[in-house]
């Protein structure tokens, strides 16, 4: 069976159907670019993808990297593929042409991005953490440390990480303990002597990449040798691997993490300073780090939601595929088996799918456009809000689009001769790292919503166009009923909240994410439904198959998903009643 990765009528879809790229297009910063030109960038990552990171998918997930004295090994194959990435330019795809990119839309390197993704996640996330990293520096460094570090990066030669958490830390960077002693000035700016430990640094070390780019999150000590307490006082700073002269800077590999998935991607522990001190040169201030490093950490969150979604698509594709092809049962005593597609619960199962994996596409294509046009402080408040969305829906409800397809494949999905259940456990890591659910719940509802607010003004003015454009349709017209009703329900539990005592107001976060992020899926599915029945009668063949499939998938989300609304907001509407009780009784 050919591997299905991203349908591509699909993707255009979304892309120029819905999203309306080609008016993006048309002015500024893109307007070199047309159809064509994104038809050509796309067509390539479908089949770079499928014919060079796809191969390896299994290897890298049995061929695990290794720590010796020379350092870190990964799968030769995933330096093969990345070079080859590489070599077409892809890497700088995204960037401006002042700094050796193609200038592309990000919504259009995303989009691309999630081909690779779906063919091998493990090898992606090199591509990703190596962007965000180098369009960090573009756009906080110096000339000169952008010359000198993100240049390489964009050309693909040398790798980037990001360092932030440390063993005794965790999600809380206020307790970072990583120091940064001043040691002078050179050409490269302020530089420093950095002592510490980074754990969870995924591709922290590899031999597959010219030099590696740490950056690194730490805290500059006061003239009494003290480090300034809580997030305030973290800075941020230019660690490479390998120095500017080629001498090995003081970074060491104290071990690898051995993962249920994402095999692919050394993870590690990284040492800073056992020899003295690692050089690092400070980007901007000192105390401004963790403003300029969210920069990346946002960048990764959407990413993140690229690559679950992507995951979630190619497991129900595989669950589609495999439905249509397997027969179990009769309809006649003597006659064919039937199709396990035919069968009401496995029907079910497949539209579940369809609504989780495609839409969570859909929701990080939308945020890829806000990236896009930031410029507008509407969509810059917008994306602000919708950023821990994208992270976390995807990541959630992907999984369980995964879980899924392993039901569909049955005995078969719990075996390693179907991708299935790989899929499964390298989407699992997705609702952990950059950021947990939990913690994507606390900024939504605690940031995002009672504290600044105007992003959710923004969604509801775009959430009742798309009511509006249901009037003409009224199929659409009484789905479009329940989208508001479920919004107001949403409105009285944020209501309820800033009722709550301070210390109780986000007991219910997670609780409220899942609830919220269902609504605007809701409103997503409904838009998409609109933007379905405005182009299908211009439509033939698999593109119609696909717009009438979004009709089918709004229709299946607003029966079976959106009542899921209430149900999460009912604890939240409510008195918390998590903290009432001690932890004897855990």
């Amino acid at each position: 069976m050919t591997d299905p990765l991203l349908r591509r009528t699909d993707v255009d879809f979304l892309l120029f159907d819905w999203l309306g790229l080609e008016r993006l297009l048309e002015h500024g910063q893109f307007a070199d670019h047309n159809r064509e030109t994104i038809g050509a960038v796309l067509d390539l990552s479908e089949r770079l993808a499928a014919d060079v990171f796809l191969p390896h998918y299994k290897a890298s997930d049995s061929i695990e990297p290794t720590l010796d004295a020379d350092g870190v090994h990964v799968l030769p194959a995933i330096g093969d593929a990345l070079r080859q990435y590489a070599d077409l330019g892809l890497f700088s795809a995204s960037f401006a042409g002042d700094l050796g990119g193609f200038g592309l839309p990000f919504t259009v390197s995303a989009t691309s991005y999630a081909w690779f993704a779906a063919a091998n996640i493990a090898t992606s996330a090199y591509i990703m953490l190596t962007c965000a990293n180098a369009r960090l520096i573009a756009a906080f460094g110096t000339p000169a440390q952008v010359e000198t570090f993100a240049r390489p990066q964009i050309d693909g030669r040398w790798f980037g990480t990001m360092c932030l958490s440390e063993p005794q830390a965790g999600s809380n960077l206020g307790d970072v303990q990583t120091r940064a002693v001043p040691d002078g000035e050179d050409a490269l700016g302020r530089r420093y002597l950095l002592a510490g430990n980074k754990m969870w640094i995924s591709g922290g070390d590899q031999d597959i990449s010219e030099n590696i780019v740490h950056l690194v999150l730490a805290k500059v000590p006061d003239a009494e040798g003290k480090l300034p307490p809580g997030t305030s006082g973290i800075s941020l700073f230019i660690v490479p691997r390998d120095l500017p002269d080629g001498g090995r800077n003081d970074v060491v590999v104290a071990g690898l993490n051995h993962k249920m998935g994402y095999r692919g991607t050394s993870n590690c522990l990284l040492n800073f300073g056992e020899n003295g001190g690692a050089t690092g040169w400070l980007v901007g201030s000192v105390g401004d780090g963790l403003r300029q490093m969210f920069m990346m950490m946002n960048e990764a969150r959407i990413s993140v939601g690229f690559g679950a979604a992507a995951l979630a698509y190619r497991g129900y594709r595989h669950a589609l595929a495999y439905a249509k092809d397997r027969g179990q049962g009769r309809k006649q005593p003597e006659g064919p088996q039937t199709p396990i597609v035919e069968h009401p619960d496995v029907r079910r199962m497949l539209l579940a799918q369809k609504c989780y994996a495609e839409g969570a596409l859909a929701l990080c294509m939308y945020s890829a456009m806000l990236v896009d046009q930031d410029d507008d402080a509407d969509n810059a408040a917008l994306l602000s809000l919708l950023t821990p969305i994208a992270k976390t829906w995807p990541s959630e409800f992907g999984l369980q689009a995964n879980d899924l397809a392993i039901q569909v494949h049955g005995g078969y999905g719990y075996t390693r001769d179907f991708d299935v259940e790989q899929l499964y456990r390298d989407n699992r890591l997705n609702p952990i790292h950059e950021g947990t659910t939990g913690i994507q719940g606390m900024d939504l509802l605690g940031r995002k919503i009672l504290r600044e607010g105007r992003g959710l003004e923004i969604l509801r003015a775009r959430i009742a166009s798309t009511i509006d454009a249901t009037r003409a349709l009224p199929e659409l017209a009484i789905l479009a009923v329940k989208l508001r009703t479920a919004w107001q329900e949403i409105d009285d539990a944020i209501a309820t909240v800033r009722q709550r005592p301070a210390g109780h107001v986000l007991d219910d976060a997670t609780s409220f994410l899942f609830a919220f992020g269902h609504a605007v899926m809701g409103w997503l599915w409904l838009d998409l439904a609109v933007t379905a029945e405005r182009v299908a009668n211009g439509l033939s063949g698999e593109a119609l198959n696909v717009a009438k499939g979004k009709l089918a998938a709004c229709a299946y989300f607003y029966s079976y998903e959106l009542p899921k609304v209430s149900a999460w907001l009912a604890p939240v509407s409510e008195d918390s009643e998590l903290m009432k009780y001690g932890i004897d009784v855990l």
